[in-house]
């Protein structure tokens, strides 16, 4: 699992008087973005390697259609690791450009034990809150 890399990072502790995004806590939040990065390659290669070796041509049309099930799921969870690798690469380019920690909406800080708990983070919880609520009234 691609989480399993950065919760073994202990979390950050902030310093008494510390200003927010320090660069002790940007390099921190780069570690566990760069770990996440690094678990999903994994995954992925693994992924294929495994699609790979399981591809087997079944006479039964039942087995057939398990398998192509398994496979679209399969590659279905590989597209979403791929967007989530492209979204790691964007916070790492604005970590880069001192622009990490900050609502994408309002500009307020998201806060460091949001970021602990979802580093691709970008929205403070109140947007995010409110971005929900407007999905949920669309969708009906």
């Amino acid at each position: 699992m691609p989480q399993e890399l950065y919760k073994q990072v202990i979390p950050y502790k902030p310093k008494k008087g510390e200003d927010y995004m320090s660069p002790e806590q940007l390099v921190h939040f780069r570690k566990i973005l760069e770990g996440m990065k690094i678990e999903l390659g994994k995954d992925i290669d693994r992924a294929v390697h495994t699609m790979q070796d399981e591809a087997t041509v079944f006479a039964d049309p039942n087995d057939r259609a398990s398998q192509e099930s398994d496979m679209t799921l399969e590659l279905r969870n590989r597209d979403r690791e791929r967007k989530l690798i492209k979204k790691i690469d964007e916070i790492i380019a604005k970590i880069d450009a001192d622009d990490y920690g900050y609502c994408e909406s309002c500009g307020i800080e998201i806060g460091l034990k949001r970021l602990e708990a979802r580093p691709t983070a970008t929205l403070c919880i109140d947007c995010k809150t409110l971005d929900e609520i407007r999905e949920r009234q669309m969708a009906k």
